[in-house]
């Protein structure tokens, strides 16, 4: 028995992903977009076993509030959307009105358009914004780096208890344990390590896609 996680070769990534949910064709067909109509940013868009398990984790722990921080062209969006439970709704923050537009044609055509409300502002300003106190079952947080400690400033005091905070690219393609990081791959070391020491939350780091921090909200 290994000690530590394997590493995925092409062939077994794609093993995975045949193993991971049953991507729909408006799935496929927003990944196949993002891919060539945008294709130097299309690196921003989460993996496909990745959105299996966005979906499976909010049907998992019942989410029926929750809120995103970076939509780019919507998958992870319409991943928690369909998972929340009946009458869930869901708050994506973003700024970019030209990626949104393309996430809300997929959450037209995938049904889930009335359980998201998209809000195109900075997400600092509308997180600091919100009611104070618990409110949320699963927040995702996938956006600048830089501003990672912001979000989690705003967002651990409004999850509710037993909540989860999911945080993407915390391995920064595992540069997060090369030496002269990026001032952005600093930047996510820096706050890992702050997840890590938080007490208000119990973590764990899983080497999914670019990696994700789950965080348990304590009582």
């Amino acid at each position: 028995m290994s000690s530590q996680s394997i590493g995925l070769s092409d062939e077994l990534n794609a093993y995975v992903v045949a193993h991971s949910g049953n991507p729909d064709s408006i799935v496929l067909d927003l990944i196949e977009e993002t891919r060539t109509a945008l294709a130097e940013s299309a690196d921003m868009q989460i993996a496909p076993d990745q959105s299996a398990f966005m979906t499976f984790l909010a049907r998992l722990i019942g989410a029926r509030d929750a809120v995103e921080v970076g939509t780019f062209t919507g998958l992870s969006a319409l991943s928690i959307a369909r998972g929340l439970a009946p009458g869930g709704k869901l708050l994506c923050c973003d700024v970019s009105e030209e990626f949104t537009a393309v996430a809300r044609r997929y959450w037209d055509k995938a049904g889930v358009s009335d359980r998201i409300e998209l809000r195109i502002a900075p997400a600092a300003a509308t997180l600091a914004a919100l009611p104070e106190g618990p409110q949320f079952d699963l927040a995702f947080i996938d956006a600048d780096k830089s501003s990672y400690p912001i979000y989690w400033a705003e967002i651990v005091p409004r999850m509710r208890p037993n909540g989860v905070i999911v945080v993407d690219n915390v391995l920064r393609h595992g540069t997060v344990v090369e030496p002269d990081p990026s001032p952005d791959t600093a930047a996510i070391i820096a706050f890992n390590d702050h997840v890590h020491a938080d007490e208000r939350v119990e973590s764990v780091m899983i080497p999914l896609a670019d990696g994700l921090t789950l965080a348990r909200k304590l009582a």
